[in-house]
């Protein structure tokens, strides 16, 4: 699946990844390939991503993420 890391500033990732874990505001969830459409809020904590075998961690302190058709958009504060 793609997934689009979007900040204010800039596009800090636009990539393949096997899988993507972020922090909700009702907790921690994984996204694979093939996940329904859907909407979150996201919170301060910390993302996972798997891209090309290596797994990738960014701290975050909120924003907002959409996955449809297996593209996932990840807007962050900062």
């Amino acid at each position: 699946m793609k997934l689009e890391i979007i900040t204010p500033n800039q596009i800090y990732f636009s990539g393949e990844v096997s899988s993507i874990t972020l922090p909700g505001s009702s907790g921690m969830f994984t996204l694979w390939e093939n996940h329904a459409p859907l909407i979150s809020i996201l919170t301060l904590g910390k993302m996972k991503y798997i891209s090309e075998g290596v797994i990738n961690e960014l701290e975050i302190q909120g924003g907002f993420m959409e996955v449809n058709k297996n593209i996932v958009s990840v807007c962050l504060e900062s």
